[in-house]
């Protein structure tokens, strides 16, 4: 606990945190995911959003304004020990992954965490950080960027709502989808506002036109 306190603080203290939030339909992924959680669909559509915005996958350097951006995606998931703590165990290069391996991967490391049968190497080297409040129905977190890295998305609960949808010829009506946000917190000295708010935009726009099913 006291560990966790220190991190979280010294986050706090350190990076310009800013919080940008959209909501996502999710009736594409939930036509689709079968068993599967939300979370790897977001995982992966977060994968492909930052290959068309590079910056989101930094890090701050050990030098004052020095913003290290990498070369491989290393996605930290975040996982509650029972509420005796949080650790974050990292799936590596998952940029390399179809949606099954990364489901696969997630699931996996998940579970060895609980079991506290993670390794050194399972719990280093992550450049971007989700965690997942989803399954308690949440509305909206405001999530605590996990240093050095610039950004964490939290999922929350999706559930079904009326929205206005438009038809091919414009008329609107409405509709009962699957809906949920997607909360984007960032550090300010990485990037700014439209970028991050591009970025998350895009992660949406994946999650909601994508062909799902052609991935599994």
């Amino acid at each position: 606990r006291k560990s966790i306190a220190d991190h979280m603080v010294h986050s706090i203290q350190t990076a310009a945190h800013c919080t940008t939030v959209v909501e996502a339909d999710m009736s594409a992924v939930e036509a689709a995911r079968g068993k599967l959680s939300y979370l790897p669909f977001v995982a992966r559509a977060l994968v492909d959003a930052l290959a068309e915005f590079p910056q989101v996958n930094a890090s701050m350097g050990d030098e004052v304004e020095q913003i290290v951006v990498h070369g491989s995606i290393n996605l930290g998931i975040a996982v509650d020990l029972d509420h005796e703590g949080l650790i974050v165990p990292v799936v590596h290069d998952i940029q390399d992954q179809r949606l099954r391996a990364i489901a696969r991967n997630m699931a996996e490391l998940a579970d060895r965490a609980r079991a506290h049968g993670l390794t050194a190497d399972d719990i280093t080297g992550g450049t971007v950080t989700i965690t997942n409040v989803g399954s308690t129905g949440s509305t909206f977190l405001l999530p605590v960027i996990n240093q050095p890295q610039v950004m964490i998305l939290s999922t929350d609960g999706v559930a079904r709502k009326p929205v206005v949808v438009t038809d091919g010829d414009g008329s609107e009506s409405i509709a009962i989808r699957s809906v949920g946000n997607l909360t984007l917190g960032w550090d300010h000295r990485a990037f700014d506002g439209a970028y991050a708010a591009q970025f998350l935009a895009r992660v949406r726009e994946i999650l909601e036109t994508r062909d799902w099913a052609a991935e599994l």
